[in-house]
């Protein structure tokens, strides 16, 4: 009883190939109405639950998405996630995710390509090397890069530069003078992007940059986008004895942490020091954060759909986005 029914056996009992099978399942307008009675008589006498591999067996399209990301509880994969969801309910695929980790995403890609598991990809943060880049022509599968770009694939990019000098301009026009940032311990293309931007912002409106108010927390999960950096990083200034009126934070998680130092130390957001994060993920609403948009939600729906339409048309146009992130002014850089 508790043998699992598989699509020969099925076939077997309806006196069929198992392509008449699979064609029955997919609805297929090639099946005669005697045979697919057949077919679905013995589906139901047998119980039988099509396997993932076997439901598009007479079909070529797509039968699995696999999302590779370098981390699953962190707020912004979350939220990208989201979107890859909700798109995903217009489309007739199985999807699996695939964790590579902040360390070495590159080999841990790598490693998951040689297993042929996908017939679609869709790569979140993942930098494309050259090496990645070759085994991807290998695969031959649809493929959309979200967060991370080149010149041989449809992206969806963040502009975090762009983001970073928004970062920075704001601060600067709200009036602080002393402006510092929470960095991350291990260098990202993201963070490099909005450090510089936001370096940029501060000598365009010829501010003084003291590269000791530019701190980063120790702890390297997740790259440091966590709030034990953003807490580890408030203690550095402590340490100095040296605050900034103004710290810019690389991501909103970072925030939630300085916001948690801080009042550990009992200081005040933002009459003591004022806090601005990145990413606009849903608590920092509730935290009153001024942050920067990303849109995550818009790009993973964006990113989803755009697969859809390469699945159907491989030959058309590269379509390549570069999105700008927005400000959301709120509470915690109103300076007093």
């Amino acid at each position: 009883m508790n043998k699992k029914v598989t699509i020969y056996e099925v076939a077997k009992s309806a006196g069929v190939a198992i392509s008449t099978v699979s064609r029955v399942l997919n609805d297929s307008p090639n099946v005669s109405d005697e045979t697919k009675e057949k077919v679905q008589k013995a589906i139901k006498e047998l119980n039988f639950r099509p396997q993932v591999n076997a439901r598009k067996l007479a079909s070529k399209e797509p039968q699995i998405l696999a999302v590779a990301v370098p981390s699953f509880t962190t707020p912004f994969f979350n939220e990208v996630l989201k979107g890859v969801k909700d798109e995903l309910k217009k489309m007739d695929l199985d999807v699996i995710l695939y964790n590579t980790g902040s360390k070495d995403p590159e080999e841990a890609v790598i490693n998951f390509f040689d297993r042929g598991t996908a017939d679609a990809l869709i790569l979140l943060s993942i930098d494309i090397s050259e090496t990645v880049h070759q085994h991807l022509q290998t695969t031959h599968v649809p493929i959309v890069l979200v967060n991370s770009y080149h010149p041989s694939y449809n992206y969806y990019v963040v502009n975090d530069y762009h983001g970073g000098y928004t970062a920075g301009e704001h601060l600067v026009k709200q009036g602080f003078e002393n402006i510092g940032m929470i960095t991350t311990p291990v260098s990202t293309r993201a963070s490099a992007e909005r450090m510089k931007g936001f370096k940029d912002a501060l000598l365009n409106f010829k501010m003084n940059i003291d590269k000791e108010l530019f701190v980063t927390g120790d702890t390297e999960k997740h790259a440091g986008f966590t709030e034990e950096a953003g807490f580890e990083a408030i203690y550095k200034y402590d340490r100095m004895g040296k605050y900034p009126d103004a710290v810019f934070c690389t991501n909103d998680t970072q925030a939630l942490g300085a916001y948690h130092a801080l009042g550990k130390l009992g200081m005040r957001v933002p009459d003591d020091i004022a806090i601005m994060g990145y990413d606009n993920i849903k608590f920092s609403k509730y935290l009153d954060l001024t942050t920067i948009d990303q849109k995550m939600h818009m790009i993973g729906t964006q990113a989803t759909a755009r697969l859809a339409e390469i699945i159907k048309n491989p030959t058309q146009e590269l379509v390549q986005s570069s999105i700008n992130p927005v400000l959301v002014e709120r509470g915690s850089t109103q300076k007093k």
